[in-house]
């Protein structure tokens, strides 16, 4: 109902935790949750030609090593979350990895995020899939500009007052 306290702290526009009494964009206040240790793994996938999937695998694309590349994309994309997506909260990253799996029509991504703080990693999951699987499209444009990102998607989260959390 208009005019309550959600549990996260703050907000009180039907429960919209980045709206404050006024409608005005917020961060939530987090300060009063406990440091957990918390974990999010994102996926998505990358869909192209078979001439495109099997240069990537090979490694001979001529831009150089695609899967190198977007690893290490999305692991600094995580890191600079807070500075894409506005109110999000800035988090100390325990570690990032991206796992590319290349395929016959394409590459799949998942990242997994992991931090002990007050407020989860999803954001930072879906940012690392998001990045890794644009700089395949950057770095293999050249054979197949018809290329297509798809299912970006929370896999499972761990930690944190909601708990464990699946697909």
């Amino acid at each position: 109902m208009a005019g309550e306290r959600d549990a996260e702290g703050g907000g009180d526009r039907e429960g919209l935790t980045h709206l404050d009494a006024a409608g005005h964009a917020r961060m939530v206040d987090v300060s009063a949750k406990p440091a957990t240790l918390r974990t999010a793994i994102a996926a998505g996938r990358i869909l192209m030609s078979a001439e495109a999937a099997a240069a990537i695998a090979a490694g001979t694309v001529v831009k150089g090593d695609v899967l190198a590349a977007a690893r290490i994309a999305g692991i600094m994309a995580a890191k600079r979350t807070a500075d894409l997506i506005p109110l999000c909260h800035p988090v100390a990253l325990s570690g990032v990895t991206i796992d590319l799996d290349a395929a016959p029509d394409g590459v799949t991504a998942t990242a997994t995020a992991r931090t002990t703080g007050p407020t989860g990693v999803e954001m930072e999951a879906l940012t690392a899939v998001s990045v890794a699987l644009l700089t395949v499209y950057d770095m293999a444009k050249a054979l197949d500009r018809g290329m297509r990102i798809d299912g970006i998607g929370l896999v499972a989260k761990s930690g944190g007052r909601s708990g464990d959390w699946q697909a």
